[in-house]
């Protein structure tokens, strides 16, 4: 695990891992932040958009084996709201294809797919500590690397092209230029704020857990009765409880329900806008329409 500034820093060395050049693909979901296509695109990747599960809100594994191309060099898993994708069905398509696969597990640090941790399935994951997430720094995250011959050149890349890291081990009694690379490594009292976070780290989730179990407990009756949609945890997932969803009936009913809300001291917030609807990603080919679910879903969850 290699500490970085952010999620989107860690990211994006996983792409320059990947050793991209321009026309390669990168599969992911439309339902994310754009640093997950950012990432890609910045080393000459077109994203391509997969639509999400409906109930899940994650990527929709019955459709990654259709979009993958000749120029396919990675899928990208994100755990939405830290509920795992169908990691099973995903790592079958990567066996057999040899496409690499990364998570971007930005809210899913401390959960779980079948008893084994989110991060640990792909080649590569990320994590973020931004303000928004259970542990946190302000702004920080990290990279795994569950393939230990990436380490040495994921060092490097982290730290400026530089091979410092190996100076400072002893490995070599000068360090220059090695590769391209940025300054992704987090500052010191930012990773010393995150070492009280994670040794913290049940008592946040003992408390987190409460809440959205309470929410969840309290709103099942009403979202019945009108007809919106909880958030839902397959029986074999264990989530980190990140954040609580409503998905709405119409999306009309969307900013009457946050005005509400507010209205009586509640902060409630929209999330993702689909990418593929999105100016940049009408640039790599994608269209409002492609992926009617996340598109969909998207109006109505708050």
């Amino acid at each position: 695990v290699l500490l970085t500034s952010s999620c989107t820093h860690a990211l994006e060395i996983s792409a320059l891992l990947l050793d991209l050049e321009p026309g390669d693909e990168v599969i992911m979901t439309p339902f994310t932040f754009v640093s997950t296509a950012n990432a890609y695109a910045l080393r000459g990747a077109r994203p391509v958009f997969v639509d999400i599960r409906a109930d899940t809100m994650n990527m929709d594994e019955g459709l990654i084996y259709d979009a993958i191309g000749p120029r396919t060099r990675a899928i990208v898993a994100v755990h939405y709201a830290g509920i795992g994708c169908e990691m099973d069905e995903i790592q079958r398509i990567t066996n057999a294809t040899g496409v690499t696969l990364i998570e971007d597990n930005a809210h899913g640090l401390l959960g779980k797919f079948r008893s084994k941790a989110l991060g640990s399935f792909g080649t590569m994951a990320t994590l973020s500590f931004h303000e928004t997430k259970n542990l946190t720094c302000g702004k920080g995250g990290a990279l795994i690397l569950n393939d230990p011959g990436l380490l040495e050149r994921a060092r490097n890349i982290r730290n400026k092209g530089t091979n410092r890291d190996e100076f400072f081990i002893g490995n070599t009694n000068h360090y220059t230029w090695v590769d391209l690379g940025s300054s992704f490594m987090p500052p010191d009292l930012l990773s010393a704020f995150l070492l009280c976070q994670l040794e913290a780290r049940e008592i946040i989730q003992k408390k987190r857990r409460k809440i959205w179990q309470r929410y969840h407990l309290e709103l099942s009756d009403w979202a019945c009765a009108i007809g919106a949609q909880l958030p839902t945890v397959p029986e074999y997932v264990e989530q980190p409880y990140h954040m609580f969803y409503v998905i709405l009936p119409t999306p009309a009913d969307r900013p009457r329900f946050i005005a509400y809300l507010a209205d009586n001291g509640i902060q409630a917030v929209f999330h993702y806008a689909p990418l593929n609807a999105s100016p940049m990603g009408s640039r790599f080919g994608a269209k409002q329409g492609d992926c009617p679910v996340a598109e969909g879903m998207s109006m109505r969850l708050v």
